[in-house]
């Protein structure tokens, strides 16, 4: 890969200036196709990055992301790294690739890493969050961020069908690629429900926040996991129908995949 080669040379002592670099990124994912740079679009979040960091440096870039998240998926704390050849701090970086970035792109935080961190690979947990909007008055403002479900929840049945969800399981049944030949195994530390009300002038929007954290997921995963939770909530489905929904390992068994806006990346935890 360029990254570790062009870390190699500096560690021989080719290039002194090559710094590794991890920023901490906040985007609006609405508009975007995912994270991941693809052949049939330049309009992804890593795409973007790569493309700017290479015009405003004047060399190859690659950036790695610590996941990837799904197209219209949103993050508050996505971390990347890469290696650039700079005499410039990490203040000044963050600084210039904001002045170049789409205003739906923000770098809140910019660090010199040691020569061998990798944002994906060293990560150690992630924390995605789904927001809710219960009540029956449908949001207008801050709505490609929260998805509308005024339908009643039986929080008590989710909160028992997250339970099944925690600790170490094959998620074979919550993975979007129905594909996957490699380990569908993973470790989900703790869900978590919070009511809260968010008010816009006399209107008031009751919300419900369900948090993941675990130390990685897989394709559309979390949304999966929302999904059927979702249908536990609203009486299709039985809390316990969960334990069967893992021990089948089958996509099928799982409820239905919960829409993108809903979902942010919260936290990478190193």
């Amino acid at each position: 890969m360029r990254c570790l080669r062009r870390l190699a040379k500096y560690e021989s002592g080719e290039e002194r200036n090559v710094k590794n670099i991890c920023v901490t990124l906040q985007y609006d994912g609405s508009r975007y196709d995912g994270w991941q740079k693809q052949g049939n679009t330049d309009n992804t979040i890593q795409g973007k990055l790569e493309a700017m960091l290479s015009k405003l440096f004047e060399q190859e870039i690659e950036v790695h992301g610590s996941g990837r998240t799904d197209a219209g998926v949103h993050a508050v704390g996505q971390t990347a790294s890469f290696a650039v050849n700079t005499v410039l701090g990490p203040a000044k970086i963050a600084e210039q690739m904001n002045s170049y970035l789409p205003k739906d792109i923000n770098v809140v935080d910019c660090k010199i890493m040691d020569a061998r961190f990798h944002a994906r690979l060293n990560a150690k947990r992630k924390t995605y969050k789904y927001r809710l909007c219960t009540g029956n008055v449908r949001p207008v403002f801050g709505r490609q961020y929260v998805l509308w479900h005024p339908q009643e929840l039986d929080l008590a049945a989710m909160k028992k069908a997250a339970a099944y969800l925690v600790g170490e399981h094959d998620f074979r049944s919550f993975c979007g690629n129905r594909h996957m030949k490699k380990s569908t195994v993973r470790e989900v530390y703790e869900v978590s429900f919070e009511e809260t009300v968010r008010k816009e002038g006399d209107a008031e929007y009751p919300e419900l926040v369900i948090s993941f954290t675990g130390e990685g997921f897989l394709q559309n995963m979390v949304r999966i996991m929302v999904g059927t939770l979702l249908e536990v909530g609203t009486g299709a489905r039985k809390p316990e129908e969960m334990k069967q929904i893992l021990d089948g390992k089958n996509r099928e068994l799982a409820g239905a995949m919960a829409p993108a806006h809903g979902l942010t990346l919260w936290k990478v935890e190193y």
